[in-house]
């Protein structure tokens, strides 16, 4: 007896889809499955590993070293992702308003976002340099704020906030570019009625703009969430003084003593806190 026509169409739709999904899921589910694995063992370059079962979590999750890059990748990644959207939602109503030269402005606020990232980190480096760099000369030379030169960048504790203002800065277009396509697709006529029922600027914005913006937003600060916790090449070229848990991991697995399966341990601590994240945030903002 044949297949229906229901039935051939169903196994077509999954014979087309079966090769990029293998594909995907290979390169998904391989490196997950190769870390769990290496995370139970003492992986040695010059001997056999060594089996140890969960020795390397708590040996991770003992050192106050991963409990620091923890804290500041919590503060870089909520402080970034903030202002990324606020930067990207303010510029982003600007730019909705009719006047001259809108489509060249608007071109120009993409530039950060596209521009090279190794080009614009050196250019923050110049700009911070504590001896010939031009915030140094404006703020002690020329403004008088600070009574003498000193390292921003080289400093611990202003790094965290020269790379957060950095990352707003580099991202925030990303975040305006889908933000503005939203705007462009809301109906003019709903503020023409709320005017004519005497709605305020603010109230038109609260009760008509944000509950359109409400899952473009959403998934903005998902996405946000998602790439600042595993950025790593920006804050490593910007500063040597900035460990958050992606560069603590690299150098725990590839720079001095190297130790493959802690590295590997973090790894899958960082996916897990993630995945929990992801899996919250899409429940109870996203309602998904």
């Amino acid at each position: 007896m044949g297949k229906s026509l229901k039935q051939r169409e169903s196994t077509l739709g999954w014979m087309l889809i079966l090769p990029s999904t293998v594909i995907i899921l290979s390169l998904i589910l391989y490196p997950i499955v190769s870390n769990v694995i290496s995370s139970l063992f003492k992986v040695s370059l010059v001997e056999k590993d060594t089996f140890i079962g969960l020795e390397n979590y708590r040996n991770v999750v003992s050192d106050i070293n991963f409990w620091k890059a923890a804290l500041i990748t919590f503060v870089y990644v909520v402080a970034t992702t903030l202002g990324t959207a606020l930067v990207g939602l303010g510029v982003a109503l600007a730019m909705n308003r009719q006047f001259p030269l809108r489509g060249f402005i608007r071109s120009l606020i993409l530039l950060p976002y596209v521009a090279p990232v190794f080009s614009v980190v050196y250019a923050w480096k110049f700009i911070f340099d504590p001896v010939n760099g031009i915030f140094m000369d404006l703020t002690v030379e020329k403004l008088g704020i600070f009574s003498q030169r000193f390292n921003l960048i080289g400093n611990p504790d202003t790094a965290l906030w020269i790379a957060i203002v950095f990352s707003i800065w580099k991202y925030f277009p990303f975040t305006y570019l889908m933000i503005l396509s939203r705007l462009q697709a809301i109906d003019n006529n709903l503020y023409e009625a709320a005017e004519v029922d005497g709605a305020s600027r603010w109230q038109q914005f609260r009760y008509i703009t944000l509950p359109e913006l409400y899952f473009i937003l959403g998934s903005i600060v998902l996405l946000r969430v998602i790439w600042n916790f595993n950025k790593f090449e920006d804050i490593y070229l910007l500063t040597d003084n900035l460990k958050v848990l992606s560069i603590y991991t690299y150098f725990k697995a590839f720079v001095g003593i190297i130790d493959l399966g802690q590295g590997s341990a973090l790894v899958i601590i960082q996916f897990a806190l993630l995945l929990v994240f992801i899996l919250i945030y899409l429940k109870k903002v996203l309602k998904w």
